[in-house]
C-alpha cells in the first residue's frame, strides 16, 4: 500500500482526530479542537502538522511537529507520531518521523523529545530511530459514571470555590495562577507562560476548556488553586492543569478544587474522567487514587540529539 505523508488540509481535521483517539482513547481528541489548535499555533513554534494517508485519501497517521519557543532552553523541537492501530507496519510512522526531524533541524533544533506510548513495539520503534528513553508518565482513567466519588467537603474559612466563568470578564488572574504552576510542572523540558493574549486566545477559548467545570479555589480575593476541565461534549471529562500557588500549599485546595469539578462534571452528564501525571509525582498520584483514578496506560519521554 503506498503512503504519502504531507502537510494537513483544513479537511483533514477529522481524520487526524480519529488517529488520535483510535491511538490515545484516555485523551481528549475532536475535530473543532484539532483546527482550533492549527489555526492558533504560535509563530515562534513553526507548528507542522502532518498526515500520512493512503493513496485513496484515507488518513492513517499524524505527526504534531514543534519547536518548544516556551522552554527556557533553546533549540528543543519535539515530535509525536501516532499511527491507527489498524494500519501499522505500513512505513507510516517512519515517513511521519523524517519528516518532522527534516522540519524540526531545519529550524535549528538540536534536541528533539518524543512521547512513545510503553509498549513493546512502540519503544522499539523509537530506539530504531536514535531515541533513548527518559522519564515516564501516566494516563489515569475514572469511571464518573459508576464511582463513588469522596463526599464533598465545606471549603475551610476564608476560601471560596468559584467556577472559571466568575472570571469571564478578566481572566489574568486565571494566566498568573496557572503561570505560576506551570513553572512547577515536572518535565524535561520546562515551560513559562509569559504571554497573555496567547493564553487567551489558545488556553481560555480553546473549544474543549470548559469554565463551567473548571473550579477555583479563592483566599481572600486571590485565585490560589484551581483544577482546569476539559469536555468534549461525547461525555468524557479531562483534568487539563490542577495545581496550587506555591503560597498557598500544603491546605489541601487543589484537592478541593478537583473533587467540587468531578462532581460538577458527573452532575452534567459526564461518564468518563481521565488525567495524566508524572510517575515521579507522588503527590498527585496518591490524589488521584484516593478520588479513584486508575492506571490505564502508561507514556515513555524519548529524546535524541542530532547535529
Amino acid at each position: 500500500m503506498t503512503v504519502i505523508v504531507r502537510d494537513v488540509r483544513p479537511e483533514d481535521a477529522e481524520g487526524f482526530a480519529r488517529v488520535r483517539r483510535a491511538s490515545l482513547p484516555f485523551m481528549l481528541a475532536t475535530a473543532e479542537q484539532v483546527a482550533f489548535d492549527w489555526a492558533h499555533a504560535h509563530p515562534d513554534g513553526h507548528e507542522r502538522p502532518l498526515v500520512a494517508a493512503t493513496a485513496e485519501g484515507e488518513i492513517i497517521g499524524s505527526a504534531q511537529v514543534r519547536i518548544a519557543h516556551d522552554a527556557p532552553e533553546p533549540h528543543v523541537g519535539s515530535l509525536n507520531i501516532y499511527v491507527h492501530p489498524e494500519h501499522r507496519g505500513l512505513g507510516a510512522g517512519t515517513l511521519l518521523a523524517r519528516s518532522a526531524e527534516e522540519h524540526l533541524t531545519e529550524r535549528g533544533a538540536t534536541t528533539l523529545y518524543s512521547w512513545v506510548l510503553d509498549a513493546p513495539a512502540n519503544r522499539a520503534f523509537a530506539e530504531r530511530h536514535g531515541y533513548t528513553s527518559r522519564r515516564s508518565a501516566h494516563f489515569l482513567r475514572l469511571d464518573l459514571a459508576g464511582a463513588e466519588l469522596p463526599p464533598l467537603a465545606e471549603p475551610p474559612a476564608g476560601v471560596e470555590l468559584r467556577p472559571a466563568s466568575a472570571y469571564a470578564d478578566d481572566p489574568r488572574p486565571l494566566f498568573t495562577l496557572d503561570a505560576l504552576t506551570t513553572a512547577d510542572e515536572p518535565g524535561d523540558v520546562g515551560a513559562e507562560l509569559t504571554d497573555y493574549a496567547h493564553w487567551l486566545a489558545t488556553t481560555w477559548n480553546h473549544p474543549l476548556f470548559d469554565p463551567e467545570l473548571t473550579t477555583v479555589a479563592v483566599v481572600d480575593g486571590r485565585p490560589a488553586a484551581f483544577s482546569a476541565a476539559q469536555t468534549d461534549g461525547l461525555g468524557r471529562y479531562n483534568s487539563g492543569m490542577t495545581g496550587t500557588d506555591p503560597a498557598f500549599r500544603g491546605r489541601g485546595l487543589a484537592k478541593l478544587a478537583k473533587n467540587h469539578s468531578l462532581h460538577r462534571a458527573r452532575a452534567a452528564g459526564c461518564t468518563e474522567a481521565f488525567t495524566g501525571n508524572d510517575a515521579g509525582n507522588e503527590p498527585m498520584l496518591a490524589i488521584n487514587k484516593w478520588f479513584g483514578y486508575e492506571i490505564c496506560a502508561t507514556e515513555v519521554r524519548h529524546v535524541r540529539t542530532v547535529g
